[in-house]
């Protein structure tokens, strides 16, 4: 029987983003295949992560790319790409997580990159007038991403509506990031 390597991922990262502190023979039994054989894909817990990981910057490359982020006013870019990256926001909030467990490592090429993409919306944004600029979009971008996630936990709770992610995102960062005219 040959294992599905991308299936097993997308089952882990499924069972991770319900249950964060799912074992690894938990892992093996939603995917349906035992132990060893998960373990012969993925050594050990942090290897998992580590493919997950890959995965996650894969899929949320992939809200950016569908958003098109460089066209149109900043605003409306993260608009675009909050509504693209729902389906990715329960595996972020885990990697976001997890990531934490490995202080001191080298940041993984992949999320520099995409926070370089995300905080040029914001930067974009602040040079168009529409973004506050007391905020840097180094810091806007961890507020997007806390934000992400905390709706998916939420959403999987059961305590928000999952129709109301992208609005709840946008509203409350966007009406604390968005510059006020004076009238």
């Amino acid at each position: 029987m040959t294992v599905d390597r991308d299936q097993v991922l997308r089952t882990a990262a499924a069972l991770l983003t319900r249950k964060a502190t799912a074992t690894m023979d938990e892992v093996a039994r939603a995917a349906g295949i035992g132990r060893a054989t998960l373990h012969r894909h993925f050594a050990g817990r942090d290897a998992l992560v580590r493919a997950l990981e890959e995965l996650g910057i894969a899929e949320f490359e992939a809200a950016l790319d569908a958003a098109r982020t460089g066209e149109g006013p900043a605003v409306a870019a993260l608009r675009r790409f909050i509504t693209e990256v729902e389906p990715a926001a329960g595996l972020l909030a885990f990697l976001v997580t997890e990531n934490q467990l490995f202080e001191g490592e080298e940041v993984n090429e992949g999320w520099a990159r995409l926070d370089a993409r995300v905080s040029s919306i914001f930067r974009r944004g602040q040079e168009q007038g529409e973004i506050r600029i007391d905020l840097s979009p180094a810091w806007l971008t961890e507020a997007l991403y806390g934000l992400i996630g905390t709706c998916a936990w939420a959403i999987q709770d059961g305590r928000v509506a999952a129709k109301d992610f992208s609005f709840m995102i946008a509203e409350l960062l966007l009406g604390g990031a968005q510059r006020s005219v004076e009238q």
